[in-house]
């Protein structure tokens, strides 16, 4: 089969597109033809080279495709059907955290830690993935299978940040810095869902008015002078703000945050926050929480609330397989708004 290959650390340019072996579904396991995989910051990261992480492998989290083999004790499920990926493997019964075992398709690093279970090193940056087959679910039917393909990672992202950990309820005010990625472009599309009053961020004007076109009360421009007290004018404070960015410009948010308000952070695109102002958080009485990807309930929910409020991922590119270093070094020039996604031939 065609698949992307990382061989070794070095960047996008180091893939490698040829021929490798197709795997064969084992017990409790299914063969997916791929149509579309999308891109993730992960995948751009792990190019660069990531401690713990076993080369080769094959990128790629997020995929949509048909299932055309069975493996051993797998039932309710049948050849032919179409199926979006759950891309966390072993999460585990706490939906407060995952197991210390829990990874993602797609170059998951090295436990320190002996475990029983197989790993699923090779991702969906390929024609055909081996899947477990509670990490499966049903093609939402109203996507398309690029827009399929753009939802998974990105999705029980915002969905775990914006409702389990943020709780957010109707009428509130919410910010989301750095509007564009894929988790942050759902955050909003939820949010207007649900009636809140959402505003957001951006270095560039053109992002800030597509987030209005897509229902944001507003937004601002960081780079310009002043840009917190524009911000502060215009939205007042906001109960919630889900944060993937974090860098310099983190302390500044919590300015931004009402009193008892709450802060979500599932990133930091702009890099670490170098001086955390610990007296803003107990002054104001902020509850502050950390997020990452969610559990295969969180992922049930999330598929069952987008399906609801009819939510539809934004492609932002879709390139052929072949070009996904291409595709990734788009992605790391920062002009993308919504989801890259891959072609994957037939």
């Amino acid at each position: 089969m065609k698949a992307i290959v990382l061989k070794e650390a070095g960047g996008p340019e180091k893939l490698i597109y040829g021929e490798v072996n197709t795997p064969a579904p084992e017990a409790d396991e299914v063969l997916v033809k791929l149509k579309y995989a999308a891109v993730n910051r992960r995948d751009l990261f792990n190019t660069y080279g990531v401690p713990g992480v076993k080369l080769p492998a094959i990128p790629g989290s997020d995929g949509t495709g048909t299932i055309v083999e069975l493996g051993e004790n797998v039932k309710d499920m049948e050849v032919g059907s179409n199926v979006i990926i759950n891309p966390g493997v072993g999460w585990g019964v706490d939906d407060k955290k995952p197991d210390p075992n829990f990874y993602l398709f797609g170059l998951p690093k090295q436990f320190q830690n002996e475990i029983s279970k197989k790993m699923y090193v090779n991702g969906t940056f390929a024609q055909y993935m081996i899947v477990p087959a509670e990490n499966l679910h049903p093609k939402p039917n109203y996507l398309t299978w690029e827009e399929a393909a753009g939802l998974s990672l990105a999705g029980v992202t915002a969905y775990r940040a914006l409702i389990s950990k943020g709780q957010v309820q109707k009428g509130e005010t919410v910010l989301i810095p750095g509007i564009g990625s894929g988790v942050a472009l759902f955050v909003l599309q939820m949010c207007v869902a649900l009636g809140v009053n959402v505003y957001v961020t951006s270095g560039n004007e053109e992002k800030i008015e597509r987030a209005k076109q897509l229902g944001a009360a507003g937004g601002v421009n960081y780079r310009l002078p002043g840009w917190s007290r524009k911000l502060r004018e215009m939205m007042g404070s906001a109960d919630l703000i889900v944060d993937g960015v974090a860098g310099e410009s983190f302390n500044i948010l919590l300015d931004l945050v009402a009193e008892g308000g709450r802060v979500v952070t599932y990133g930091e695109t702009n890099g670490s926050v170098s001086q955390f102002m610990l007296s803003k958080i107990f002054m104001k009485n902020l509850d502050v929480k950390g997020t990452k990807m969610g559990s295969p309930r969180e992922f049930v929910k999330m598929l069952e609330f987008f399906e609801t409020h009819h939510i539809r991922p934004i492609i932002d590119r879709c390139y052929q397989l072949d070009q996904a270093a291409e595709a990734l070094t788009y992605m790391q020039e920062g002009g993308n708004f919504g989801k890259i996604v891959l072609s994957i031939p037939g």
